[in-house]
């Protein structure tokens, strides 16, 4: 258990000595993370097994709470009603209200105002709470010992902390340690070299475990895979031959000033698990990672229907039909047959959020419209939210519009 009453900087450097000490000759990361001690009283902590497959003894009153993460574990908290013991956070998008303007041909501006994570609408605490880690800076374990969490719930492959390869992340979860905290880590989809779904159902019950509410964890669970199984029964017989070229398209204005069209999303992301495994098409693009491509790659590569992501700002399907910028891939089938779509505005969700489903429905629909025509899009997102987060309907449209999906009711999608 942290120390109450000793300054974060004391303790901070208390660790930073007993780290070195550790370095010569330390333990795989997590086989003594329990922040307990191995006499821990059964009657105050209870044990949790996180991702790693390490046992990590947390109090069974949680009230102060360090996150890290891109939003799926702020948001689990917030379904199991345990959001106002966050005490600080590891990602700066969930601080942020983001606005975008893109051309057109003709001149006008398409404009995009006061977009944001689910859970930054539903908690605006959060904007105001420490941040403890942001992408490409690492943790600010000075300000996290301050804080004096009770407990550290990290998520690796969220922006924040991208791998469990990475010898930074093992540093991190071995210094949080040291400061004798208990540290949870939750392993996101791209720890994986197959993500699949039940990564992200187990990581939900963990963090039910934590706060010892494992049956609502287990029907939010539930819930998400029950809307991507209705997808999957819908188009599982389709034959191959038929199978449309699906492609995720990131068209960021950084790739364009760098003399590319944009980035694309390849067959070892969970987007093309979506793609193939849950909506039986194919990934249009056949190579791992998430490079950038030229007008003339993308040109040959000639999707059936293209999805446009989060990249650098939000990209509506507008976008890619009349900003000038994109006229030299005009003749892309995708664009000729207005086949283009867009995922809700979902900034730093390097790991997937509890909206995954909404991704999942999104590219359903643009990919075999006459097989979801009775599912109405902006309805159907309503029900999504209200279901998960429990909030009206009022609450459920403003959810709508913060994540910049109106465009389906207009639509008429």
């Amino acid at each position: 258990m942290p120390v109450r009453g000793v300054s974060g900087r004391m303790i901070f450097i208390l660790a930073l000595m007993v780290l070195l000490v550790l370095s010569t000759g330390c333990t795989e990361v997590g086989q003594s993370g329990d922040g307990a001690g191995s006499g821990a009283d059964t009657t105050k902590y209870r044990t949790v097994v996180d991702s790693r497959g390490v046992a990590v003894q947390v109090p069974m009153k949680i009230e102060r709470v360090v996150t890290v993460s891109d939003g799926l574990i702020e948001s689990t908290m917030f379904v199991l009603g345990e959001e106002e013991k966050i005490v600080g956070i590891g990602s700066s998008c969930l601080q942020r209200i983001f606005n975008y303007t893109y051309p057109t041909v003709g001149g006008e501006a398409y404009e995009y105002r006061d977009g944001m994570t689910p859970v930054t609408y539903l908690s605006p605490r959060l904007r105001e709470l420490p941040l403890v880690g942001k992408s490409g800076a690492g943790i600010n374990y000075e300000t996290l010992a301050g804080l004096d969490p009770d407990v550290v719930i990290l998520r690796v492959g969220s922006c924040t902390l991208r791998s469990m390869e990475d010898e930074g992340v093992q540093k991190t979860i071995q210094t949080i340690e040291t400061l004798g905290i208990p540290v949870v880590v939750l392993k996101g989809p791209p720890c994986f070299d197959e993500p699949n779904l039940s990564t992200i159902s187990d990581e939900i019950q963990i963090l039910g475990t934590v706060f010892g509410k494992e049956k609502r964890a287990g029907e939010l669970a539930d819930y998400l895979e029950s809307q991507t199984k209705v997808v999957f029964e819908r188009t599982k017989d389709i034959p191959e031959a038929e199978k449309l070229n699906v492609l995720v398209f990131g068209a960021s204005p950084t790739a364009r000033s760098a003399g590319a069209v944009g980035s694309v999303t390849g067959i070892d992301k969970i987007e093309s698990y979506f793609i193939e495994e849950l909506i039986h098409a194919k990934n249009a693009y056949r190579n791992t990672g998430s490079p950038t491509l030229s007008a003339e790659q993308l040109l040959a590569l000639d999707p059936d229907v293209i999805v446009l992501g989060t990249a650098n700002g939000y990209h509506p399907p507008e976008e890619l039909y009349s900003a000038p910028y994109y006229q030299n891939v005009g003749e892309l089938s995708a664009i000729k047959n207005r086949r283009v779509s867009s995922f809700p505005w979902e900034p730093c969700n390097c790991a997937k959020r509890l909206e995954y489903p909404i991704n999942v429905m999104v590219i359903a629909k643009a990919a075999y419209p006459e097989l979801f025509e009775d599912i109405d899009l902006g309805e159907w997102l309503l029900d999504f939210y209200k279901n998960v987060y429990g909030v009206d309907d009022d609450t459920a449209k403003a959810l709508r519009s913060a994540q910049w999906m109106d465009w389906c009711m207009e639509e008429g999608q």
